[in-house]
């Protein structure tokens, strides 16, 4: 506030207050027609500045205004300063007005001033331009077109471009309205590139990539050297399937325009995307060294490093950016998981209370409470959880799902019960603590209870694949209901069909079934997809009924040497009375 207090002082009030009068007539953009266009106001003399005379009452509402500013009252300044306007009806106050209104963002005030100002002056082609934000605003979007053309019939730049952009996050429905009013605008100005350019923009913004793609290349063929449209043309081309054309274009364009950050920084993300992380992140060093006023390319740099495993490049570069107070959360988060990685967990710690609000806090309050328990202080992670519960009730449920999950991964299982039923006495439908119970009391085969909070997850959602999966294991596994069993998972395999524990329960219930085949070809999928304990036992299993006990050897032995004393491939082992064998 400061800073405005200071702009409204000595650059706005300042002038308007000496003696009686102000000076005021039209600005050079605002030339009323058919006046010709405006002096330059370096070559304006004495004589030729206009002076409006005002009346008492808005002589007073000026010092009023000038007044509130000293005292800090800016919303009493704005208010004198529009009432001025309204009366004088002075292009000088209502600009003045306007200026103090954006300082504000106060909308309403800049509605207001804007339309008086057309009254006075319809040919204002600020009052048009802020005119048009105000009704973008208000999603009013035709009559903002309306402005905008004005403006463009004013050899101005009416920023359609900017317009589609800003839509990106409107609703899909508001964003097809626009949609429509970019047709219309593209007929009747056929030329304009920034109506074609924000066309195909809200066209890939409502999920019609080739119609984008088909409304931008005439454009590029016109203006082959329009960056925005070359920018969009990648992404496009990424979109629609075509990855090796959309690296290709852009890393030709991005080489061509290196003081692009934008394409540069697509390409990079084309690549990480594309699995080419080495590529990727000599992309991100030259666009960090070229731009190093975008901290988030810094970021970028340091996060590819980590994953192509130069940790100690990264936690460099992370240092550098949490240092000066860059991408604080981010930062500390991922030097937390370095510290971590290189069994530094008393630093990790540091590094994780220091991850603020955003999308890495409740990870990181995670990580905490596990690390704790690692270093011998399950208690006091346990309590601090509750303290947080205490000071952030709005996310109450979160600290009590992560109790609970760390109190079973520590072996703790009564204990995750007893937190996961407090829990639900305050939180009785959240979805994530009715699987966590359930999943408390399979551990204890309290199947009745465990199947209980499951179907009460699917009464919420019926097609939610993790509890369909989990319903559907556990009564493989601890019933005889295996046709209803079967029925489950098939449905969660339909739901979400790459997902490795669903396909390992596939296999399992094909096993128990009798269906070898069948579970060897899903255990097989499920397993090089992800080789979890589980998973190892229940394939290692299947491949010593079906005659291949080397390879079930093999599967199980480096379950045990990634996984020691895991109980699945235990109780596998144990359940074909080959103990022996190790």
């Amino acid at each position: 506030m400061r800073q405005i207090a200071w702009l409204l002082a000595a650059g706005l009030l300042g002038a308007s207050l000496q003696g009686c009068s102000m000076l005021s007539g039209p600005s050079q953009a605002d030339t009323p027609e058919p006046a010709p266009a405006a002096t330059p106001v370096a070559s304006q003399t004495a004589s030729e500045i206009q002076y409006a005379e005002f009346d008492t009452e808005t002589l007073f509402l000026l010092l009023a205004a000038d007044i509130a500013v000293q005292r800090g009252r800016f919303d009493v300044t704005l208010v004198n300063y529009v009432e001025a306007a309204k009366q004088s009806r002075d292009q000088g106050v209502i600009r003045r007005a306007m200026h103090i209104a954006q300082s504000l963002n106060a909308d309403n005030a800049q509605r207001q001033l804007a339309s008086l100002w057309l009254e006075v002056n319809p040919n204002s082609l600020e009052a048009h331009r802020i005119s048009a934000i105000q009704h973008i605003k208000r999603r009013q979007y035709e009559d903002a077109l309306e402005h905008m053309e004005y403006l463009l019939s004013r050899g101005e730049d009416a920023d359609f471009d900017n317009l589609a952009a800003l839509a990106t996050g409107l609703p899909h429905d508001d964003q097809t309205e626009l949609l429509k009013l970019y047709h219309d605008l593209q007929q009747r100005h056929p030329g304009n590139r920034e109506i074609r350019y924000g066309k195909a923009l809200l066209q890939k913004n409502t999920g019609d990539v080739s119609g984008a793609l088909t409304t931008l290349a005439p454009l590029l063929e016109d203006r082959p050297h329009y960056q925005p449209a070359l920018v969009l043309y990648g992404d496009l081309l990424y979109r629609s399937g075509d990855r090796e054309g959309a690296i290709t274009h852009l890393r030709r364009y991005a080489r061509r325009y290196p003081e692009n950050r934008q394409l540069g920084t697509l390409y990079g993300r084309a690549l990480i995307d594309d699995g080419q992380l080495q590529a990727a992140q000599d992309q991100f060093e030259r666009l960090m060294r070229r731009f190093p006023e975008h901290p988030s390319l810094k970021l970028s740099f340091a996060l590819v490093a980590l994953e192509n495993g130069e940790q100690a490049l990264a936690e460099r570069h992370l240092q550098e950016l949490a240092d000066n107070n860059h991408h604080i959360n981010e930062s500390n988060f991922y030097l937390g998981q370095i510290a971590e990685n290189t069994d530094r967990r008393e630093d990790a710690v540091i590094h994780y209370r220091l991850v603020g609000n955003g999308g890495h806090y409740l990870p990181a309050v995670a990580r905490v409470a596990r690390l704790q328990a690692e270093l011998g202080k399950l208690d006091d992670a346990v309590m601090e959880l509750r303290e947080l519960r205490q000071l952030r009730p709005d996310e109450a449920r979160n600290f009590w799902l992560i109790e609970v999950n760390l109190l079973a991964e520590q072996e703790q299982h009564a204990d995750a019960l007893g937190a996961a039923s407090e829990a639900l006495q305050q939180h009785p439908d959240d979805i994530n603590l009715l699987y966590a119970r359930a999943m408390a009391f399979d551990r204890f085969e309290r199947t009745d209870e465990a199947e209980a909070d499951l179907r009460a997850i699917l009464n919420q959602e019926p097609d939610n694949s993790v509890a369909l999966n989990a319903l559907g294991y556990i009564l493989t596994i601890r019933t005889d209901r295996l046709d209803e069993a079967l029925a489950l998972i098939e449905r969660a395999h339909e739901l979400d069909p790459e997902n490795p524990a669903i396909l390992d329960s596939v296999g399992w219930i094909h096993f128990r079934l009798g269906n070898l085949e069948k579970a060897l070809q899903y255990l097989q999928v499920a397993y090089e997809a992800y080789p979890d304990p589980e998973i190892a036992a229940h394939y290692g299993e299947a491949l010593w009924v079906a005659g291949q006990q080397e390879q079930a050897r093999i599967i199980w032995r480096r379950g045990l040497r990634e996984h020691p004393g895991n109980r699945h491939i235990l109780e596998a082992i144990q359940r074909l009375g080959e103990e022996s064998l190790f």
